[in-house]
């Protein structure tokens, strides 16, 4: 299915290049004349500036060379086009590489007669490496190759023909007759894919094979390495070229916790999801909520175009799928607009909520400051639902719990994830706009047990300002899961403090003591223990209080600033 869905979409593609050609970086070029007499290197320059400037990137022969000596046709490294060993290299094994250079480039000389092919066989069978001047800082590991009379053979349509028939399955004796699994016709297989895969996490640099069995216990029925997937060399081509143009491409790939995401449409319709789920507009979003509450077609799952979504991450020397999401631009859409709705959560100062992106709702699990990655299970589990919808898993709210109790504080991003967890255990229908902010009407003892803590640490906060411990660092995760063992001390030691601002502060204390009442009237006892679920609840009620609490003192504030203004404006009498 997945290799069906690529080779499709490599059908749209432009700019993949001839058969068994890939973008490589050629960092020297030999130049010759017509007749391959005379040659000079000519260096290079692509991505000036950078540390390792690898040269310019074009369209070059390729193929996989996992051992032995394979040599590519008229651009390679420097051990093959000019047998100019890397430094430790075998001698031998570089003479080698060599002669297996210009045995590809004799045979193609012979079977094409192109006059450039021919020339750079003159030189190489002239010796001409040996009259070239090597600079100080040449690189044997980049690649090499020729421009004749002002044009690169690798260009020429024969050239181009020669190599992809010399590489074909069946015909360069490396594959067998069998059903490809893409296309469904018998024929020649590929015994090792031709392209890998660039840019996986946890993969090789050069590139991660997507299919391939190196151990015994992966082989069956006799066959190995590749031929455990039967593949024909044109779809293996197709499908290779098609994730690599997906992972070069900003606006349809996503990097997150040790994982690769792509996303591509069957149709062009210009879709993507990376800029919504890696750094939301909060205008795009509201757009797309504003949609899809008025049930435009923009929004809901309208749009039958089918959309696809795949993770990926390295293991050893293969790609590993981690996920896979096959629906509809019209259904994505819809499952993204709940997706922020679930989302929505007044911020700390009690301003409106914004949207956050994948990695922030990620960091959520992980402690301030880490730089070591989340599991892969928690971005997958967030994008599922972006896309896919669903529910949220339970283990993701369990890990959040954990990350507060140890850290003694809630962030927004924390406490957004929980609200997400809750709702869309519930189903999400209709329910998406609620516990956003503070809820005078919710009546849960684990929500009024949150907000009581909150209120206890505001009176204590109020009446002794600034303490090295305050209750929320010494209790807050005994009373978010054992409420009954800590709140009747922690009430009863709210009392003296109370005391204080009823002498010092009387409005401080006025505010304060009908907030406690309030909550108090919810709370005839306190729970003796609280469910997960609860626990988020409790987390939610102690956040929204807090939020509500800031709110209320800009809006103050705000008054007095007012005020004061007003009384300067007023004309003396």
């Amino acid at each position: 299915m997945l290799l069906e869905r690529l080779c499709a979409y490599a059908d749209r593609l432009e700019g993949t290049g001839p058969p068994m050609y890939d973008r490589t970086r050629i960092k020297y070029l030999i130049d010759l004349d017509r007749d391959g007499c005379r040659g000079t290197l000519v260096t290079l320059t692509g991505d000036e500036g950078t540390r390792n400037d690898r040269g310019v990137e074009m369209f070059a022969p390729t193929l996989v060379r996992s051992s032995g000596i394979r040599a590519k046709l008229l651009a390679d490294n420097g051990e093959y086009v000019l047998g100019w060993g890397r430094e430790g290299s075998n001698p031998r094994q570089v003479t080698a590489r060599h002669a297996a250079f210009v045995e590809r480039v004799r045979d193609c000389a012979a079977v094409t007669g192109h006059p450039g092919v021919c020339a750079v066989l003159r030189f190489l069978e002239a010796d001409g490496p040996a009259t070239l001047e090597r600079p100080d800082d040449f690189d044997p590991s980049a690649n090499i190759t020729f421009r004749v009379d002002g044009h690169l053979p690798i260009d020429d349509d024969t050239v181009r023909a020669y190599w992809a028939r010399v590489t074909a399955p069946g015909d360069a004796g490396d594959g067998g007759a069998a059903q490809c699994l893409v296309c469904g016709r018998t024929g020649p297989v590929v015994e090792r894919l031709q392209f890998k895969i660039k840019g996986i996490p946890g993969g090789q640099s050069s590139g991660t094979a997507l299919i391939s069995a190196n151990e015994e216990a992966f082989s069956s029925y006799g066959l190995s390495a590749s031929r455990v997937s039967p593949i024909c060399g044109s779809c293996a081509e197709r499908f290779s070229k098609a994730l690599n143009a997906l992972l070069a491409n900003e606006s349809t790939r996503l990097y997150l916790a040790g994982l690769v995401y792509a996303f591509w449409t069957r149709d062009d319709v210009g879709f993507s999801p990376v800029g919504l789920l890696s750094q939301p507009d909060e205008g795009q979003v509201r757009a797309l909520l504003d949609a899809a509450r008025r049930g435009q077609s923009a929004a809901v799952a309208l749009d039958p175009s089918p959309f696809y979504a795949v993770a990926l991450a390295g293991s050893g020397g293969r790609v590993a799928v981690r996920d896979w999401i096959d629906t509809t631009v019209g259904s994505a859409k819809q499952n993204l607009a709940r997706y922020f709705a679930l989302q929505a959560l007044v911020r700390p100062d009690g301003s409106p909520p914004r949207p956050y992106g994948l990695a922030a709702l990620v960091g959520a699990t992980q402690r301030e400051g880490s730089r070591d990655p989340a599991p892969p299970t928690v971005p997958r589990a967030l994008l599922r639902v972006a896309l896919a919808g669903g529910p949220l898993p339970r283990w993701l709210l369990a890990q959040v719990l954990r990350r507060i109790r140890a850290a003694q504080r809630v962030t927004p991003a924390q406490a957004t994830v929980i609200k997400m967890v809750l709702l869309s255990q519930r189903g999400g229908t209709g329910e998406e706009g609620t516990l956003m902010e503070l809820d005078p009407n919710q009546r849960h003892p684990a929500y009024l047990c949150g907000r009581l803590l909150a209120v206890l640490d505001a009176i204590q906060r109020a009446a002794l300002g600034s303490t090295n411990a305050t209750i929320i660092d010494r209790f807050f995760g005994t009373a978010s899961t054992a409420p009954a063992s800590v709140f009747g001390r922690l009430v009863r030691g709210a009392q003296p403090h109370l005391g204080k601002l009823r002498r010092e502060r009387p409005g401080a204390y006025a505010a304060l003591e009908r907030r406690l009442e309030e909550i108090m009237r919810g709370l005839p006892t306190f729970p003796r223990t609280l469910t997960i679920d609860e626990q988020g609840l409790f987390v939610l009620g102690y956040y929204h209080q807090r939020a509500d609490d800031a709110r209320a003192r800009l809006e103050h504030r705000r008054q007095e600033t007012e005020a004061v203004t007003d009384g300067a404006e007023q004309p003396a009498e």
